[in-house]
């Protein structure tokens, strides 16, 4: 009972106090988490309804990872955009823990997808004769299994340490979310131990996923020498789209949960970036780097048209 939280809600101080910025970030929040949403609902839908992309290993990780931002992006999104229209915004303690739980299990799960992303483009070129027999569904499956797990794992450590602590005094966040090192912040106990653990949990995750993911790609690049010149320029598209989102997302993880456990004033502009940006782009990248999206694209297009003037 000692440990019990006297607080029973936190006030967010959002993205700014400045009632015409609110209003700004309103419009731009809402077009960017539209867009994000459709247009990563679009992929998984043209890729389950186009036979020749969801039996392709690749595809079937790339539909998994659309469905994996859309859900990030909900899990934020939605709360930010309508605090925008109040100048007092508050979230439950109850809800701040299961924003921090979610947003941890899904990127958890996304860490691990785009290692399994990896490690099938690994395969496709390097082992192309047995690609389809090592890549199997089966084994496609179990990947997805075990991101999944893995997410749950990974989230399950981090609110184990947030669940005991003792918040009785301040309950204002600098942030427009519920984050790990604000909430450590305003605990009741010192929290130092805890947030080596965050690093240790978090950041030392991110680091070895991104250097393995750094230098799987580099052993798929440097392999690429020995293929026909047409080849080399479908896997490099390929690769260098997977390369682009993966500069993308760990980045800004690194910069947060990599560092001693404190804030700064420009950790809401990284959070807008991984939270809003990145899931946006995502959808942009696979769709106008991929030959085969874009030719699926203007085939169902012109079947629209076709059907239009019917």
């Amino acid at each position: 009972m000692e440990n019990q939280s006297h607080v029973t809600e936190f006030i967010l101080l959002g993205l700014s106090q400045n009632p015409n910025i609110q209003k700004m970030a309103f419009v731009i929040l809402l077009v960017f988490y539209l867009v994000t949403v459709g247009g990563n609902l679009f992929i998984v839908v043209m890729i389950i309804c186009t036979p020749s992309l969801f039996v392709s290993p690749m595809y079937f990780f790339l539909a998994f990872l659309s469905f994996l931002d859309a859900c990030f992006s909900s899990v934020i999104a939605p709360k930010v955009i309508i605090d925008s229209l109040y100048e007092r915004k508050t979230i439950s303690f109850q809800d701040c823990m299961g924003q921090i739980f979610a947003q941890h299990f899904l990127a958890g799960v996304e860490v691990i997808v785009l290692t399994c992303m990896a490690f099938d483009r690994y395969v496709a070129i390097c082992k192309p004769l047995h690609y389809m027999t090592i890549m199997n569904r089966q084994l496609c499956f179990l990947l997805v299994g075990v991101a999944w797990s893995g997410g749950f794992l990974h989230s399950m450590i981090q609110i184990f340490f947030m669940l005991p602590l003792p918040f009785c005094g301040p309950n204002v966040i600098d942030h427009f979310m519920c984050d790990l090192y604000p909430l450590l912040q305003l605990a009741c106990i010192d929290t130092q131990v805890l947030g080596l653990m965050v690093v240790a949990n978090s950041g030392f995750i991110c680091i070895i996923n991104f250097s393995l993911l750094l230098v799987s790609y580099g052993v798929i690049l440097n392999s690429l020498r020995t293929h026909s010149t047409a080849a080399r320029r479908k896997a490099l598209s390929t690769c260098g789209s997977h390369i682009t989102v993966v500069v993308l997302y760990f980045v800004p993880c690194i910069f947060v949960y990599t560092r001693p456990p404190t804030t700064f004033s420009f950790d809401k502009i990284v959070a807008i970036f991984y939270s809003f940006v990145t899931p946006f782009l995502n959808p942009l990248i696979y769709t106008f780097r991929n030959t085969e999206m874009k030719n699926v694209m203007k085939k169902l297009w012109d079947k629209t048209v076709i059907d239009t003037e019917k």
